[in-house]
């Protein structure tokens, strides 16, 4: 029988191949986008790269179910968890398992795109081999328990994939194949890769606020493309805290939408005014 270090090692150089075709197709149909430009097909891409970057994966994936940094319904919950799928970076569960191990092991070999195992790794190259996030269920049971008894997660983060085909098919009966390559191939690609410059450019390149114990950086053009997430060095510092930029240079547009949302009573208990206070005079205090 093979004993755990042999099974992790296999696990470690499985090259995943299915995402591998997957994403090579999504780049070659994106640059393909760029030959059938209108302004419809603009806008569609620019609504479901809002709905799936900053509705779903940004208020949806990270700050409510990763951190936790507000309270919902049950119904506003799964809304921004369907719009998080749009997205294509995985179910909820498996999302929310990973970005939760790299806070509990930022920038070690646990890390699951540490980028001390190089650029390239922690931007993509994590995604094609090993587990990727691909996590198993004693894994997931681990580290988003809140997550995996609950049965519609679970039913969304199996079949997350049928939400971006659902889209095609829509897009297709507006604008026909020119808006699906636009609105989801070519918004894809630019989703992705603004999600993954997280990963790997906010650990490398920007300014850092707090004297954390990783290499976390603030970055102004990857909050940019990413609606506030790329104040890295700030959230790193304060995880739970919905309000990922602290100065009125630090614009976060995920924040100001949690905003109106507490004043049109969709959510409550919106963690993130307290950092304010605490960043005018306070000691700084790492949070876990």
């Amino acid at each position: 029988m093979q004993n755990v270090a042999e099974i992790n090692q296999i696990k470690s150089d499985k090259i995943q191949w299915v995402t591998i075709f997957f994403v090579t197709t999504f780049h070659i149909l994106a640059i393909g986008a760029l030959f059938t430009f209108s302004w419809s097909n603009l806008l569609a891409a620019v609504i479901t790269w809002w709905i799936a970057g900053s509705w779903g994966i940004g208020m949806g994936y990270h700050r409510l179910l990763t951190h936790r940094g507000f309270k919902t319904s049950k119904a506003v919950e799964y809304f921004l968890s369907f719009c998080g799928t749009l997205g294509l970076q995985s179910g909820a569960i498996n999302w929310v398992t990973t970005h939760r191990m790299h806070h509990a092991f930022t920038e070690t070999d646990k890390d699951p795109h540490s980028p001390h195992n190089g650029t390239y790794w922690s931007h993509m190259g994590w995604i094609f081999r090993g587990t990727a996030q691909n996590q198993d269920e004693a894994t997931q049971l681990r580290y988003s328990p809140d997550l995996v008894k609950d049965k519609v997660h679970v039913f969304m983060s199996n079949y997350y994939y049928v939400t971006p085909i659902i889209a095609a098919v829509i897009l297709y009966a507006i604008g026909g194949f020119p808006m699906v390559l636009w609105g989801i191939f070519l918004r894809q690609v630019i989703g992705w890769h603004s999600t993954w410059l997280v990963n790997s450019a906010t650990h490398l390149w920007g300014s850092r606020r707090f004297d954390t114990r990783d290499d976390s950086r603030n970055n102004g053009l990857i909050a940019a493309l990413t609606f506030g997430e790329g104040w890295h060095n700030n959230h790193h510092a304060h995880p739970r805290s919905a309000k990922h930029g602290l100065t009125w240079y630090e614009f976060d547009v995920n924040w100001v939408q949690l905003k109106l949302m507490e004043k049109l009573g969709l959510i409550t208990d919106l963690y993130g005014y307290e950092i304010e206070k605490e960043i005018q005079g306070e000691p700084f205090q790492e949070t876990a």
